[in-house]
């Protein structure tokens, strides 16, 4: 239970009070208090036009609230990432109670014909007693950089009174350069001697916290019964928002306008006008289908997983947040669809992860094809395929790429993508103008991490790559020869020693070189190479063996350099079979990293950090939280060394159980965990859910073999 007090002024909300909404396209977050803190448009790696979560005053927010204490519960509607009461935000006072659902619409299957409309919609609804409400809209676009011009005008998307056209409901338009925003609403009763409510959008003025243009507030008095339904979205531009009132007019087909006339007519009236299939005419019965069809699409996207395990509930919400993350025009999956939330609370430590890693995506795709989703498996294959056909000119890959495929799509503190479409940067900027979230500067943009060499990803992406094959569509042999030369890459790699690899690389490049040699084995395909690549195989697994290994300590240390630094990424060995969980070094090093940090371990409350801040420079500086993935995957490790030894097993079961308690109220997990417990870093980060489905899959699995 969340208490409230509309009087107090507002400060941070903690990151993990928040659920996440999206159309895969792009994703809001949303308090548990009804604030919209997080919202970027059109796509995941848009300019932000709601970023309070990093600058409490002037970052832009769209809340609903009463203008009295109260308290809120949220969570989502049953298989859904709809937001409801009983799905968002029940406010329980003891005037009324009322409920707050938020969405961004999709449409279901069977009507996927219909445009996807890119609308944020909220809906407000008393049901119980009475209650005075305040909504606020305050856009700040493009980081809060950009001044905006913002009016109340006739909203023609709203059908008019007879023809009283000129007494229209107002809508209020927000305009800047580069986008332009409308905020609509519809007024209703469901009850049938309960009167629709009166609502009247007005200017309010927050320049003084540092807004750069007006806003529109509107105070709500309801009763039991009443909804106003607020959409906000991008409108069609002019020339596409005109009436056609005859199928068969020569004008209608000119405009090139869609007339499907079942969808698009007004609902519940007699006019027989057509709209621009984007700009439906804005009705009670077109909201309602809208939900309808929202949740339809959720809730029959999440039947078709193949999940039976024990932890299906926390299974399902992963897979739920993990499609929120994939952008469909593509197939790729952003590692989170938020910037520069921090590690550590004060910290400098602040990314924007509003990408997709090669190094995520064996990982997402293992997790997609074990719950049977090969839909969204095949088409991130497609996404890998085609980074594959725009090499770099020494014919690498980057580390990481843009959700639309150009290594720099970012419109980085521009309203245009197109000045760095095909560009293969992704500039990293600091805004220092936001304060950050709590005062965790700087708030970045972009990641110069692009530019890093990493050559793990080239066995992630073998990886990624042999299960694809197996379990997804089969490669055309041309695909093949271009991942071939992937794998000659990795072995010249190695064995010039371009730079000293961290461990947690090495095991992932020796499997990538493996599944290279059984994908050309099962697939009967020519392996020229194959003598070079065994000898690569067999030089990187003796380095390890006695470069990494601290033979004092015994552990596996975190590079050849720094043996005597522990590094939970080196749990990753088992995953991706380079050893049993089993082996003896294996063990010892597993036990290493069991150990509390005061005796010189990794792991507290059941927790994993990734390394001792303290005792290794990566050159960031600043504190840290326990990492979820490392956490996972040092339960994933105990469950591969349970098969054969029942203790493992049952601290496996106890560490997955103590981390789903650290999941936030509606299942969601942020990056990192702070030592009191509370979510840290960018949420939702889709790498944490992807470790999460695979950590449930293999522990139920090892369970039933073990006949618990």
């Amino acid at each position: 239970m969340n208490l409230c007090n509309p009087n107090q002024r507002r400060d941070y909300v903690p990151i993990s009070d928040h659920a996440l909404i999206g159309n895969l396209r792009t994703a809001a977050l949303v308090s548990i208090s009804a604030l919209v803190l997080s919202y970027c448009v059109p796509d995941f790696d848009s300019p932000s036009v709601f970023a309070r979560i990093l600058d409490k005053d002037k970052g832009g927010h769209f809340s609903i609230s009463p203008k009295i204490s109260f308290t809120t519960k949220q969570n989502y509607l049953p298989s859904s990432n709809s937001l409801k009461i009983s799905a968002h935000c029940r406010f329980l006072n003891e005037e009324g109670v009322v409920s707050v659902t938020d969405f961004l619409p999709r449409n279901p299957t069977a009507t996927a014909q219909k445009p996807l409309l890119h609308w944020l919609i909220r809906r407000v609804e008393v049901v119980r007693g009475k209650q005075s409400m305040r909504m606020e809209c305050a856009p700040a676009f493009n980081y809060a950089l950009a001044k905006h011009h913002t009016s109340l005008v006739p909203d023609e998307s709203i059908p008019a009174n007879g023809e009283d056209a000129p007494n229209r409901q107002k809508k209020a338009l927000f305009e800047s350069d580069g986008l332009t925003l409308d905020l609509r609403f519809v007024a209703e009763s469901v009850v049938d001697d309960i009167l629709a409510p009166s609502v009247e959008l007005k200017t309010l003025d927050l320049r003084i916290q540092g807004h750069k243009g007006i806003s529109i507030s509107a105070d709500l008095d309801l009763v039991e019964g009443q909804v106003v339904t607020f959409v906000l979205r991008t409108p069609p531009k002019a020339s596409k928002d005109q009436d056609i009132s005859d199928p068969t007019d020569n004008k209608a087909q000119q405009l090139g306008v869609s007339l499907d006339r079942e969808f698009y007519r007004p609902y519940g009236s007699t006019m027989s006008n057509l709209r621009n299939k984007e700009d439906p005419l804005l009705t009670r019965s077109l909201l309602h289908d809208l939900l309808q069809g929202t949740n339809d699409y959720w809730n029959s996207w999440i039947r078709k997983s193949t999940y039976d395990g024990s932890w299906k509930e926390a299974v399902h919400r992963s897979a739920l947040a993990l499609k929120l993350l994939i952008y469909e025009p593509t197939g790729a999956a952003v590692a989170s669809p938020t910037f520069s939330l921090p590690e550590f609370i004060g910290g400098t430590r602040n990314w924007d992860y509003r990408a997709s890693w090669i190094r995520d995506a064996s990982f997402t795709l293992y997790a997609l094809i074990r719950l049977g989703f090969t839909h969204e498996a095949d088409a991130y294959m497609e996404f890998i395929y085609d980074r594959l056909k725009d090499r770099n000119p020494d014919g690498s890959l980057q580390i990481m790429y843009t959700i639309h495929g150009w290594l720099a799509s970012l419109p980085l503190l521009s309203p245009s993508a197109d000045l760095f479409k095909g560009e293969k940067i992704f500039p990293e900027k600091e805004l220092t103008h936001l304060d950050g979230h709590k005062g965790s500067k700087p708030v970045r943009i972009g990641n110069g991490a692009i530019d890093h060499i990493q050559l793990d990803i080239y066995g992630e992406l073998m990886d990624c790559i042999y299960l694809g094959q197996k379990f997804g569509k089969p490669l055309a042999k041309r695909e093949v020869v271009d991942d071939v030369l992937t794998c000659d890459i990795l072995g010249r790699e190695v064995r010039n020693k371009k730079r000293h690899f961290t461990l947690p690389a090495c095991p992932t490049l020796l499997n990538g070189n493996l599944l290279g040699l059984r994908l050309a084995e099962k697939r009967s395909l020519p392996c020229p190479r194959r003598n070079q690549w065994l000898e690569a195989r067999d030089e990187l697994y003796e380095q390890i063996m006695q470069k990494a290994w601290n033979p004092t300590k015994k552990f596996f240390a975190q590079s050849y350099d720094e043996i005597d630094i522990l590094d939970s990424a080196v749990l990753i060995m088992p995953l991706v079979f380079f050893s049993t969980a089993s082996d003896p070094r294996f063990r010892s090093t597993l036990d290493a990293i069991l150990k509390s940090p005061e005796r010189g371990g990794l792991t507290a409350n059941n927790l994993v950090y990734r390394y001792n801040t303290a005792e290794s420079d990566d050159g960031v500086g600043g504190e840290e939280g326990t990492f979820c993935l490392c956490t996972l995957w040092c339960i994933e490790a105990l469950t591969r060394a349970g098969q054969f030894d029942k203790a493992a097993l049952q601290q496996a079961i106890r560490m997955f159980e103590d981390f789903l308690q650290y999941l936030n109220h509606v299942g969601l997990c942020t990056e990192e965990i702070s030592p009191a417990g509370d979510g840290l870093g960018n949420a939702v980060q889709g790498f944490t859910h992807v470790t999460l489905i695979s950590t449930a899959f293999n522990l139920s699995r090892t369970m039933k073999r073990g006949g618990h």
